[in-house]
């Protein structure tokens, strides 16, 4: 069964964009996966199709409308039990432990929001999931989804090259990847680390945790402290 994405935004041209080319493009063509991008223009209300209103209580923006978000939703949705993602920056951070539960079933559905956000209620309603890319604001759910939808196709299989490409990346095991070396072995007066040339595969293999570990510390602070809890 090929993998879904479902993606409800005002802008479906958008997609696949980058996931046009490279392996998710490839992936794409072979039928590894597929997407639909929804217009959600044709939810709206009116002659103007409008698809937002003005916040109660006040305030800067518009909000999008619970009823028109709800239909397209049930009509998107279906039968399935694709977890519903809506990107912004009031969730919780993604992180690849979320990736790889997203490539375990038949799919997503994507809500990508715009203007101030999306009525509560039609959140609550569906279950829908919230996450954030990180510590920053963007002017729609869109680049969020793409990103978010490359992290699950290279996960999907026959998408990388090798079945075990994942598993030493970062976030794989809680840190960040030890750093890559390739020729020349001196380049610039910059010597490749010894280790990585002698064929000792257990050294290597200890030199690139120990790397890891520094980096992770030096880097993400936060990450390091949760992996040193879940040891």
């Amino acid at each position: 069964m090929t993998w879904q994405a479902d993606i409800l935004t005002l802008f479906p041209e958008m997609f696949p964009g980058p996931l046009g080319y490279s392996l998710a493009g490839r992936a794409l063509e072979a039928g590894l996966w597929s997407y639909k991008a929804h217009d959600l223009r044709l939810y709206g209300r009116g002659r103007h199709r409008a698809l937002d209103d003005t916040p109660f209580g006040g305030g800067a923006g518009m909000v999008m409308r619970p009823d028109v978000l709800d239909q397209a939703l049930e009509d998107v949705k279906g039968e399935g039990d694709c977890p519903i993602i809506y990107p912004t920056p009031r969730g919780v951070r993604l992180s690849q432990k979320d990736i790889k539960r997203f490539t375990q079933g038949s799919g997503v559905v994507l809500l990508c929001g715009r203007f101030e956000g999306v009525d509560e209620r039609v959140l609550e309603k569906h279950g829908v999931e919230q996450y954030c890319m990180g510590d920053f604001v963007l002017s729609g759910g869109e680049i969020p989804a793409l990103a978010l939808l490359d992290g699950c196709v290279r996960l999907l299989p026959g998408v990388m090259g090798s079945a075990h490409s994942g598993e030493e990346e970062s976030f794989s095991d809680g840190l960040l990847e030890y750093p890559h070396y390739t020729r020349p072995s001196e380049w610039e007066g910059r010597e490749v680390p010894p280790v990585l040339l002698s064929g000792n595969h257990k050294d290597i293999a200890r030199w690139r945790h120990e790397e890891s570990i520094a980096v992770t510390r030096a880097r993400r602070p936060d990450l390091w402290a949760r992996h040193e809890q879940q040891s």
